[in-house]
Parts: structure tokens; sequence; C-alpha cells
């Protein structure tokens, strides 16, 4: 089935760097996977979240909302009350995306720091093979924080392949520890890793003072603005995203929220059009090197 490829809308154009594996089957799974473990408030009040019937027609939404490119995450979340990995994202799911649309999909590779030598072995092969752009890493069912010396080897691995690591930071809604990903965290593995390109990812909410902070220190650190409908976005984060240090440090995404309405918000909270434009592209395309 052919896609017709949407015009670059000036200003737009968007890149969404937080999305996940959202096919029907792969989410029924999920849901199936999850019975017992957790309830999200947030799936709940939204009434779950977004699966499609095909990836064309997700491509057809993205249209519609002017979204040019979509980060697909290897997500691999692990249960805090069970021991498992109850989200366990097959690289070849992500493949599904990143091979059959090029053009209009890019791929996060997962780990999992209680199997490194065989999560560092099909990041290789992600990153060299099917050109992925990066790893993102969901902390906090593996109870440990980011400074521990099983993420490591991760941070050492983003470095010698060049791709930056995206790492979740601030609360999760899941039935797990927060502080796992406090962003002060990020702030040691800045300075231990000065070469590693990082993407603090969902806000920090409700430690945004934090993720600033290490935003305003390091310029290896980035500010994911994601997952938030913007309407909601705490007043700092939204003085960051258009002040002179902040503008160059902030990036896009949804964590599957609708893209035309969470759009419509961001065009609502008088931006400037400079600001706006390197959030929702141009500082996506320098982090990772599009």
């Amino acid at each position: 089935m052919s896609v017709t490829q949407p015009q670059e809308v000036p200003g737009r154009a968007a890149i969404d760097c937080m999305y996940y594996v959202a096919t029907r089957d792969f989410m029924e799974k999920w849901d199936e996977a999850k019975r017992g473990e957790l309830e999200c408030r947030m799936e709940r009040s939204i009434g779950g979240l977004p699966r499609y019937e095909s990836i064309e027609k997700m491509i057809e939404l993205m249209d519609e909302a002017d979204v040019r490119k979509v980060f697909i995450a290897q997500c691999k979340m692990w249960s805090h009350k069970r021991q498992w990995m109850y989200m366990d994202t097959r690289l070849e799911d992500v493949l599904q995306y990143t091979q059959g649309h090029p053009d209009r999909f890019y791929g996060l590779a997962g780990y999992n720091p209680f199997a490194i030598t065989d999560s560092l072995r099909e990041i290789e092969t992600a990153v060299r093979e099917h050109g992925f752009k990066g790893v993102y890493v969901h902390i906090y069912g593996f109870d440990i924080p980011l400074t521990d010396r099983k993420m490591y080897p991760l941070y050492a691995k983003c470095v010698e392949l060049d791709v930056p690591v995206s790492v979740q930071v601030g609360h999760v809604l899941e039935a797990m520890p927060s502080d796992c990903g406090r962003p002060i965290y990020l702030d040691r593995v800045a300075c231990d890793f000065p070469e590693l390109r990082i993407l603090a990812s969902h806000t920090g909410w409700p430690w945004v003072e934090e993720l600033i902070s290490v935003c305003y220190k390091w310029d290896n650190v980035w500010f994911g603005v994601d997952a938030w409908m913007p309407k909601y976005l705490s007043p700092p984060i939204l003085q960051f995203v258009n002040s002179r240090m902040g503008a160059d440090r902030c990036v896009w995404g949804t964590n599957g929220l609708p893209w035309a309405e969470n759009l419509r918000q961001l065009d609502e909270l008088g931006l400037r059009e400079d600001s706006k434009r390197k959030l929702l592209r141009d500082n996506a395309v320098e982090l990772f090197k599009l």
C-alpha cells in the first residue's frame, strides 16, 4: 500500500522523539501482560494508549498533524512488583516501522541492565546494521538509579557508536519507585561521560528545576518536552523552552498523546517562532545527527 508523502511545512515538519510500538497485536499483548501489574491513571483517563489497525493509518494521522518523523522505542519495562520483563519489545517490532517506512520512522534500541552483554550486542546490531539512531531506557522497574554501575556499559557503548541515550526522568505512572529517575543523577553521568549525548525525556516533573539545572550546566544534555499535553506544562518548562539558554536544549515528543491536539495546544502557548521551530525539529536534528 503506497502512502502519499506530505510536503515539508515551513516551521513545522515536526519530529516526534518519543513513541512506542503501537500496532494492535502488540498493544493487546501489552494489555494482557500488565494485568495485575499496575494501574496507570493517565492511561485510564484517556481510555488507553493509542493502537492502530495499520502503520499506514498511523502515517495518515501524522500527515494530518504535519508530523514528518517519529521515533519508535524498543521499550523494555521490568516489573518492580513481579520481577519480570513485562514489556519486552523486540527488535523486530521496531523494524516493521523503520524498514517498511524508512522515510517516516527512526528506531531507538532498548536496554536491559540485568542482561548487559546481550543488550549491548543487540544495540550494536540495531545501530550498525539497521540504522537505529539511539537507545531508550525506562529505568524504574529495575529499581536502580541512572548512575548505577549497570548503566555505565550502556553509556560507554553509546559514546562508541556516537548515538544518544534517551532516558525517562521524573515521576513514573506505573507501579514503580520514581526516585530512580531523579534528573540530578544526569549531572554525574554527564560528568563521567562528557561525549555522551543525553535526552532526558518526560520533562523531569516534579523535579523540573533539577533537570533545567543539568541542562544549563552541560552542553550534552537535552530536555525532553514529551508525555504531557502542552496546556499542562509547568511555567518553569515554558520559560526554559522560550529562553535564550533553553531554546537550543529542548526536544518535542508525545509518548502516544494525539499529535494534532498536542500541536494545537503548543501553538497557543505564545512561544517565539524560533523557539518553537527548534523544539519541534531543529534540536532533534542536532541531537540525533539526522
